[in-house]
């Protein structure tokens, strides 16, 4: 079975090494993880810098946001 891709995305108060407890868990499993870093310069700037993320991974793709991360991946 083929693994997904998974997009962490960090909330306001943190930074992309906040996913850094659950990624390798999952990259042992075979999965592709890409935390995103957002520059939190605005929204824009977040939700591009995840699109850039995006561009990097084929196959299907799981978001996961916390806090200002769910904002970013719901636009």
């Amino acid at each position: 079975m083929k693994k997904v891709n998974i997009v962490f995305v960090h909330g306001l108060w943190a930074d992309g090494s906040s996913w850094n407890a659950v990624a390798p868990a999952l990259i042992a499993e075979g999965h592709e993880v890409i935390s995103v870093q957002n520059p939190l310069s605005s929204l824009a700037d977040d939700v591009a810098a995840t699109k850039r993320a995006f561009a990097k991974l084929e196959g299907p793709i799981v978001l996961v946001g916390h806090s200002w991360g769910g904002v970013v991946i719901g636009v």
